[in-house]
């Protein structure tokens, strides 16, 4: 989301809409646990759920009288276009995970979603609040806080061998996050567009980097 869209909402409704946001960080948590089908079919139901609910606002007097009521304050001016009709950010969130689940190795997903949860919220939050110096579409302080955190993040999730090239993709993933929020105009949701080009610019380094390499054999469990 660009930065005006961001300022439809206050700052202290910004801290709510990211909290719930942390949330989400669950979602790769627990798919380290479990096998990529029981994953599918979780986000699967989910995500089927989300839709109907965010669609059915639009054209159910009643059921988008309660979903404002209820979350109307943390929407931005996008979600609520009429007109569009578009989805609003939890949806692309739980709809990124099953795609992810469903594309990446269970390795580059945890990563790549992690780097989309943890990375944005501190852009958003960094950004609005200490955002000074322009940078391409928004701002620099928040570009840099997505790219620190996210190279934070790099540190912790999991390897196929924990080699020091592992790293090196990770943070150059990192980068590619962090522009690719920068540069998400509203074209394509950046809940989506992160955790895949994060995702796959990760799986092409590894094909590069380690040609050899089973992305499916590695610590992770599942």
């Amino acid at each position: 989301m660009n930065q005006t869209d961001r300022s439809t909402i206050d700052y202290k409704d910004e801290l709510v809409r990211k909290l719930i946001h942390l949330i989400s960080l669950s979602i790769p948590i627990v798919y380290y646990f479990i096998s990529k089908t029981s994953a599918a079919i979780i986000l699967g139901s989910l995500s089927f759920i989300a839709v109907t609910l965010d669609l059915a606002r639009y054209f159910s007097p009643k059921i988008g009288k309660i979903f404002y009521m209820i979350f109307g304050f943390l929407l931005r001016r996008h979600e609520v276009d009429e007109k569009r009709k578009n989805l609003n950010g939890a949806t692309y969130v739980l709809l990124s995970g099953l795609i992810g689940v469903l594309i990446f190795p269970k390795v580059i997903f945890i990563t790549a979603f992690a780097i989309l949860i943890i990375g944005d919220i501190m852009a958003a939050l960094i950004g609005r609040k200490f955002g000074k110096h322009k940078f391409l579409a928004k701002s620099l302080e928040g570009t840099l806080a997505f790219f620190i955190s996210s190279c934070i993040v790099v540190l912790f999730t999991p390897k196929i061998g924990y080699f020091q090239g592992e790293f090196i993709i990770g943070f150059v993933a990192a980068f590619t996050g962090a522009i690719t929020e920068n540069i998400s105009l509203g074209f394509v949701d950046d809940n989506l567009s992160i955790p895949l080009i994060v995702g796959f610019s990760m799986w092409i380094l590894y094909l590069i980097i380690f040609p050899n390499i089973d992305l499916t054999l590695s610590n992770v469990p599942g």
